[in-house]
């Protein structure tokens, strides 16, 4: 019996024992083992590893990758633009005793040298490359975390820019100069498309000049391809050498126009000079002398010859 009772203490001295001195460390950890407040050099791997009790004690250090967003940071770029930037960064730990040893926190010291980091890039870029070239400052920024990050046994896997807020004035302007370099392009495109149409109007009007029949036959054509929308009005071109031929004949018109006025003018200064008979001298007048008509002088002031060639004298009181 007491040799029964001695197995069972020791069993379970063993037990206890078992408990105290066996630890397990998953895969993605690994294990610093800190004896009497000194590292000890070999670092445990996954699975299960022994520890002498009350000498040893045992810290596991995660080596998954760390995805740690940088809060949203306000600078001034090299051009004067204020903005909010925020950012992440990915990184994990590669030597778990500098993690431990060389560090109190790495995570939140590798959050605070993101910040800084991170506004010290602002000042230095400019707006356009924040937004459009984000690249080469990615490397930048990644550049300057790894300085401190190695001392502290931890590798940059990569930092990204997520976003760039920028205030509502500058939104507005960069709107502007968008709509305005799209409205030049548009305005650009236009102006060529008339050139070249120009051209080959230019191209094809020489060529239609040399042969008249060939503007008949373009007039036709477009009837026909306007017949063929079932259009109830039709509307034809009038042709341009009519328009010619009826300016032509408006100024010989307008010259012969301005000609009358003139003989009219010379026929009523006559008219003028001219006093007529009364009723009574006109029935004594002798039927065999001329009418007045044929003694009226002509336009130049001579007397109106009659046909026998003598020149008629106008009467005494015309005189």
């Amino acid at each position: 019996m007491i040799v029964i009772d001695a197995i069972v203490a020791a069993v379970l001295v063993l037990a206890v024992y078992a408990g105290l001195s066996v630890r397990t460390v998953q895969q993605f950890q690994r294990g610093v083992v800190f004896r009497f407040g000194r590292v000890v050099d070999q670092i445990r791997g996954p699975g299960l590893t022994r520890i002498i009790p009350v000498a040893d004690r045992l810290y596991k250090v995660n080596v998954q990758i760390v995805t740690m967003p940088i809060p949203a940071q306000e600078g001034i770029t090299r051009d004067n633009v204020t903005v909010r930037v925020d950012a992440v960064v990915y990184f994990k730990v590669v030597d778990p005793v500098k993690a431990i040893v060389n560090v109190q926190d790495y995570k939140f010291a590798m959050s605070q040298v993101a910040q800084t980091s991170l506004r010290s890039i602002i000042g230095k870029s400019e707006l356009d490359d924040l937004l459009a070239n984000r690249e080469p400052i990615n490397q930048g920024l990644e550049l300057m975390l790894d300085s401190p990050a190695l001392g502290w046994g931890i590798q940059i896997d990569r930092v990204e820019i997520k976003d760039v807020a920028l205030p509502e004035s500058m939104k507005r302007s960069m709107a502007r100069q968008a709509e305005a370099d799209r409205e030049r392009r548009a305005r650009i495109i236009t102006a060529d498309g008339e050139y070249q149409a120009s051209t080959r109007l230019s191209e094809a009007a020489a060529i239609m000049s040399a042969t008249p029949a060939a503007l008949q036959l373009r007039l036709l054509q477009t009837v026909v391809e306007v017949a063929a929308e079932k259009n109830s009005t039709l509307v034809l071109p009038f042709p341009v050498e009519l328009l010619r031929f009826l300016e032509s004949a408006t100024e010989k018109n307008g010259q012969a126009a301005a000609s009358k006025p003139q003989q009219v003018e010379q026929v009523e200064a006559v008219i003028e000079q001219l006093e007529l008979p009364s009723l009574d001298e006109v029935l004594a007048a002798d039927p065999l002398q001329p009418p007045v008509a044929d003694q009226l002088p002509s336009a130049d002031g001579n007397p109106v010859r009659p046909p026998d060639g003598n020149p008629v004298q106008p009467p005494a009181d015309a005189r």
